[in-house]
């Protein structure tokens, strides 16, 4: 067992109040609940407080809803006035597509004038792993912006950068199970022989709440990787073992754009190919840890690529997914506030059965089991939305 981080002197009712922005993301909605068991008082930022409301943990004592925008100036004020720390988890990729990198820019910016105003300590922000200059990708030159920025009112500031992500409903997760799950041969850009330095999910959410607890994290930007380093191809092997596969075929070439990549990875995943694109782009550059400093500051034992991989399986296959990349952003259909008429089919019959049989023969339809009628229909149909830049069928 590893042993646990430095803690300082008894921290005030003040020191163990905690904003996070991004509550209702992938990394923010299961760091909350591990800052309440830690003993923090969390003041969740949220543009809708139904949404937030839908996860258990807001009903624990310690959490207050913040209902408002990152770019509002008003809401972040009022989330961090007598707060100590402060968390920056937004990212703009699938609100503002093409212009995410001006977005997340002006967000941060706004965040920490706000940050600095309301006398907040620190700021924990977790960014992106990968080597530094020209070479860089938008995606990751876009986060060393937000660095920038986060740091520009003189707030101290403690960046994590992470590579891939490996946790059950991570975007990255889910492409690597999407692909090798459905195509034996894959025909793949050059990139899939970059090293990368995976980190698990749970890895990465000790760091972000141990910072809080070793004063010397402040001002700090630390390189966070599990015990691996790996190219692409190799954790698609991982992969497919894990999922009880034939070893898949990787065969790379050298004229994949990261345009044709991400529309190659929009058809194969649920991921969109405005989201996929930054990502494939990203893809190119090295992602691996310059030194151990993290883990010499923040001990914990680092899961292995296959035992990360194993992890998430087994959480997908219980139900147990805490969150998902898809959790970002507003809900789904229109707000309230939108108005309008809206007209539904509805239908009704009459059963001989008690509702929780009827209720699981209705999560059965689609997927690997079909529909009652026209299955090749319904599969032309989720062929023709993925054409479009829709989900197609999940």
């Amino acid at each position: 067992m590893a042993p646990a981080p430095r803690r300082g002197r008894m921290q005030t009712p003040h020191e163990k109040t905690v904003f996070v922005a991004g509550a209702t993301g992938y990394i923010g909605g299961r760091l909350v609940p591990r800052l309440l068991d830690a003993g923090y008082a969390v003041r969740c930022l949220a543009r809708s407080r139904l949404k937030l409301e839908s996860r258990p943990w807001t009903a624990r004592p310690g959490v207050t809803i913040v209902e408002g925008d990152a770019a509002s100036d008003a809401a972040l004020l009022a989330g961090m006035r007598g707060a100590a720390y402060a968390y920056y988890l937004v990212h703009s990729m699938m609100a503002a597509g093409r212009s995410y990198a001006e977005r997340d820019l002006e967000l941060a910016g706004r965040f920490a004038r706000a940050a600095a105003r309301a006398g907040v300590r620190r700021i924990v922000y977790l960014g992106g792993l990968g080597e530094t200059g020209d070479g860089l990708s938008e995606h990751l030159a876009s986060r060393r912006d937000v660095e920038a920025a986060l740091r520009s009112t003189g707030v101290p500031v403690t960046v994590l950068r992470a590579a891939m992500i490996i946790g059950s409903g991570s975007a990255s997760f889910e492409i690597l199970r999407y692909l090798v799950e459905r195509l034996p041969v894959m025909v793949t850009p050059r990139w899939v022989r970059t090293e990368a330095q995976p980190i698990a999910i749970r890895n990465v959410l000790h760091y972000l709440v141990a910072a809080l607890d070793v004063p010397e994290t402040a001002g700090k930007t630390l390189d966070i990787g599990g015990p691996d380093v790996l190219p692409y191809d190799a954790i698609l092997r991982v992969m497919a073992e894990e999922l009880g596969l034939r070893r898949r075929v990787v065969i790379p070439v050298p004229v994949l754009t990261p345009r044709l990549s991400s529309l190659w990875i929009h058809l194969v995943t649920p991921v969109s190919h405005r989201m996929a694109r930054p990502l494939a782009e990203g893809l190119r550059n090295r992602v691996v840890c310059r030194d151990n400093e993290a883990l010499r500051l923040m001990p914990q034992e680092l899961l292995s690529v296959q035992g990360s991989i194993r992890a998430a399986l087994g959480r997908t296959g219980s139900g147990g997914v805490e969150t998902s990349w898809t959790d970002a952003g507003p809900l789904p259909g229109d707000p309230a506030w939108a108005g309008g008429a809206s007209f539904e089919d509805r239908r009704s019959v009459v059963l001989r059965a008690d509702p929780e049989r009827v209720y699981r023969s209705v999560c059965r339809i689609g997927g690997g089991n079909g529909w009652y009628a026209a299955d090749s229909l319904w599969r032309i149909r989720g062929f023709l939305d993925r054409l479009v830049g829709g989900p197609g069928l999940r």
